[in-house]
């Protein structure tokens, strides 16, 4: 019998307040010692750490004393920079629990989301430990803890079921195509075989936008739409998508550009829609941090890697300066590059696209 779902405050810090728990371990200090050096009592630090007391609500000029405090004690600066995108995830995970009365104000609607936030809500609804957070969560030193802040089984059922729900409100007209697209994306996390036959079913209704080409005001939906497909096991839509609606069309390869820089976090500023995407100018972020966060991200999951290899082509084709700025990174993606060509996971068209990229490191370094 599965239990009644804890909802509220119970769940609403428990992405960042088990962060903050690594943090501490990181140091490492035990929850007196911790608190005792943050000056503030140990009542205190276990809510935070439970997520019983969110630190999404400690005041700004608190949290960020609080950030600091935890690099001059010794705490991983990989970790703590983390705290964002766990509280971003928090807030997520409450809103799809207990979706607001006016869906405009759900954060879905509000910012486009990043990777760092997408791998948190994947932290809370599958365990999967973030890849940033790869050999930095220690043991448990003694007695049972937990090795992820998992929801409960029950409050997972329920953020799935609310957030479908929310998707197909969204969907409707005047419901919010950044809200729509990034909860259908979200659901695809579920993978049960009921969920997953809801989720594809869904996906594949918005046939349309997949079938556009070019650039067009559905272009960030087809990315989003075609990549869950893909994470559902049917690359297809990814690799049409590319073909059709990416290559070889300016706007479209800039607005993909932008949308990877800014969801591997070298995009500074927040952003509430996706108009950053249009930017021709490719000025809004470093193209080394685009690279470093490709190369090391690298997917090899069928779909993916041509959209990774076709994503290097063009920031290649659009900065041949860089494999000279960063002659470390160029080692190291030429390496991956070659062990992507020997796997032969990659489609023809990605073959030859990586192909060049292996060229263009090799010519200029």
């Amino acid at each position: 019998m599965v239990k009644p779902p804890v909802r509220g405050r119970a769940v609403a810090g428990t992405v960042a307040g088990f962060l903050l728990r690594v943090a501490r371990e990181s140091v490492p200090r035990t929850q007196a010692s911790m608190a005792e050096a943050l000056g503030v009592d140990l009542a205190t630090m276990q809510g935070w750490e439970s997520g019983r007391r969110p630190l999404a609500n400690v005041k700004a000029g608190a949290l960020l004393n609080l950030r600091r405090r935890l690099g001059t004690l010794g705490a991983e600066l990989g970790v703590v920079g983390l705290l964002d995108a766990a509280m971003d995830a928090d807030q997520i995970i409450s809103a799809a629990l207990e979706p607001p009365d006016d869906i405009g104000l759900h954060p879905l609607a509000s910012w486009v989301h990043t990777r760092d936030t997408a791998h948190m809500l994947a932290w809370a609804l599958t365990g999967a430990a973030p890849p940033a957070l790869a050999g930095r969560i220690p043991a448990p030193r003694r007695g049972p803890a937990a090795a992820a802040p998992l929801l409960g089984a029950a409050n997972r059922t329920l953020f799935f079921d609310r957030l479908r729900r929310t998707a197909e409100v969204a969907r409707r007209p005047g419901g919010g195509a950044l809200l729509h697209r990034q909860a259908l994306y979200l659901v695809s996390y579920d993978r049960g075989p009921e969920a997953a036959a809801w989720t594809a079913h869904a996906l594949h209704a918005r046939r349309g936008v997949l079938a556009r080409r070019g650039w067009s005001e559905h272009w960030a939906e087809a990315r989003s739409t075609s990549t869950a497909l893909a994470r559902l096991g049917d690359p297809q839509p990814l690799l049409d998508f590319i073909e059709r609606s990416l290559s070889g069309d300016d706007t479209a390869e800039a607005a993909n550009l932008n949308y990877w820089a800014y969801w591997l976090g070298g995009v500074r500023l927040p952003q509430s829609d996706d108009r950053f995407m249009q930017d021709r100018e490719l000025t809004g972020w470093d193209p080394i941090t685009l690279l470093r966060g490709l190369t090391y991200g690298m997917h090899h999951a069928p779909g993916y890697v041509d959209l990774y290899a076709h994503t290097l082509w063009a920031l290649l084709a659009a900065h041949p300066w860089l494999p000279q700025a960063s002659p470390r990174l160029a080692h190291d993606l030429t390496q991956r590059t070659s062990q992507l060509l020997d796997e032969g996971v990659a489609s023809g068209r990605a073959r030859h696209e990586l192909g060049t990229v292996h060229y263009v490191l090799r010519d200029r370094t």
